[in-house]
């Protein structure tokens, strides 16, 4: 049973939270807080092994109170932010300080309805998560000469990545020990809308490549990296010679839009054994059954390792499939993507070793 404590100042938040949530055996409410004084208190009194936090709150707002939390009893947290762009940066800020997930509140965007079910997963995410989370830094320079002629020697290659939960740090890692002269590369992380907006402009800010959000027809080029928007899926198409994406509607996979899974398989049919593939920590099972086609169709496959994993959910299931050519922690894992896309093919290599792939 998942213990958690609620909290919010709209009582009518709470109410809905508690209500919806009762209906999952394996959740249970503890207690609600309407002020991070109060949660203070009930977190020290009730131990839950889950808090949802809002973010703006009276007496305290939530960023702050979520610092000290780290710092003097680290629990996981969800947080839920309203739908706005203030508010996805503050979000983003909320990850960086140790919370675990990010999900809209219910209001005029997204009902209950809607977000119960992606919050109680958030919440089992959150529980499973290591806490305090153990950031790993890019890696150094190592690798870094032999990836300046990249883009002489890579332009028809793709580089697909998807991650959930604790994916907005191991996605910062991965991109910021690429080369600007990198391949064209598409992301998905499980994220709400506005909040991949402001994902792709802070990654744009630390990363020699380009990174932005993704719109509906962008080709995928060297030096570009695309972010799936939040609410749609994102697939690899071709016209003639050159990629591009399309950004779509659909239903959820596995509880997700972006789903991993869905770009995945679209590589795999659309790029084929020029792609490169990782799979990033997360919770569940969305980017295993793409990540094996896309093996199965040629490409190089890459999955992060327990160690190195905030939740190790997707690439485990990943791995067990044998969808995975190679298990990577995270701090190498850019250099493990160069070395594939610098490397021979799987096919040159399983023909010098006499195996297959």
């Amino acid at each position: 049973m998942i213990r958690v404590l609620v909290v919010d100042d709209s009582a009518v938040v709470r109410k809905v939270i508690t209500e919806e949530l009762a209906r999952y055996s394996d959740i249970q409410i503890v207690g609600t807080a309407v002020d991070p004084y109060i949660a203070r208190d009930k977190i020290v009194e009730l131990r839950p092994d889950v808090v949802t936090l809002d973010l703006e709150m009276p007496r305290m707002d939530g960023l702050s109170f979520l610092a000290k939390l780290m710092k003097h009893l680290p629990t996981p947290v969800v947080v839920l932010s309203s739908l706005t762009p203030r508010n996805s940066e503050l979000a983003l800020k909320a990850l960086d300080l140790g919370a675990v997930e990010v999900l809209c509140k219910p209001g005029a965007a997204y009902s209950i309805k809607d977000m119960a079910q992606p919050l109680a997963h958030a919440i089992r995410s959150a529980a499973a998560a290591k806490i305090p989370t153990v950031w790993v830094q890019a890696a150094g320079p190592a690798g870094r000469p032999v990836a300046e002629n990249l883009l002489v020697q890579t332009t028809h290659k793709v580089i697909a990545i998807g991650a959930s939960t604790g994916g907005t740090k191991a996605i910062e890692t991965v991109l910021t020990g690429m080369p600007a002269t990198a391949p064209g590369i598409v992301i998905v992380q499980h994220m709400p809308e506005n909040f991949t907006t402001s994902f792709a402009k802070r990654l744009n800010e630390v990363c020699a490549l380009e990174v932005r959000e993704a719109r509906d027809n962008d080709h995928v080029v060297p030096g570009v990296a695309l972010l799936a928007p939040g609410n749609h899926h994102m697939v690899l198409a071709r016209s003639g010679g050159t990629y591009l994406v399309r950004i779509k509607d659909g239903p959820r996979v596995h509880y997700q839009r972006p789903s991993v899974d869905v770009l995945f398989h679209s590589v795999a049919q659309t790029a084929g054994r020029n792609a490169v593939g990782a799979i990033l920590t997360g919770m569940g099972a969305d980017g295993a059954k793409g990540l094996f086609d896309m093996r199965g169709n040629g490409a190089y496959t890459l999955a992060q390792d327990e160690a190195s994993c905030v939740v190790f959910g997707m690439p485990k299931e990943a791995i067990k499939m044998g969808a995975a050519d190679e298990v990577v922690h995270l701090g190498y894992m850019s250099q493990a993507i160069i070395q594939a896309l610098l490397g021979p093919s799987k096919t040159q290599r399983a023909t010098a070793t006499g195996g297959g792939s």
